[in-house]
């Protein structure tokens, strides 16, 4: 099953990079979330796609959303990825792959991991699904736009 726009999605649990259990559910209490798949830590459109979300942050924050980036790497590995490039946001290990194939994140050439994200309003509704392996800071921009999007339309 492949989660698109409109859909409710899955929720989870999953430990962020200190080891910490981090639920969907609960971080859409206090935020629209913008969840990012992406192949690897520290492979270079994995690097330049997390430095770009880095790069916007206070502007995610700004307009009411939270970025989590998930992978199949260790608790362990998010950690030293994140340190060593300023990361300020939580990266989620999916080390068995369950919550990418509960989402339906599709394989590059059926070898590589898919790129894509999904912003989710904070009913758990899914309002924007990108998938692109190449174009890893456009993640950052669609995402975005949907978000200050999801902003304006709560404040009107």
């Amino acid at each position: 099953m492949t989660i698109k726009t409109g859909d409710k999605a899955p929720d989870f649990s999953l430990p962020k990079q200190d080891g910490t259990p981090v639920n969907l559910k609960e971080l859409l209490q206090k935020a629209t979330v913008v969840l990012y798949f992406y192949p690897k830590d520290d492979t270079p459109g994995c690097t330049k796609e997390a430095c770009s979300f880095r790069d916007s942050y206070e502007a995610f924050k700004e307009a009411g959303a939270e970025v989590v980036g998930i992978s199949s790497q260790s608790a362990a590995s998010h950690e030293a990825f994140a340190a060593k490039h300023r990361l300020p946001f939580t990266l989620l290990a999916d080390e068995g792959g369950n919550v990418r194939r509960q989402y339906g994140v599709p394989s590059t050439l059926g070898l590589l991991p898919g790129r894509v994200t999904y912003v989710i309003d904070r009913s758990g509704v899914v309002r924007h699904v990108f998938n692109s392996q190449i174009n890893a800071t456009r993640h950052v921009t669609e995402a975005l736009g949907i978000v200050k999007q999801l902003q304006g339309a709560s404040a009107a």
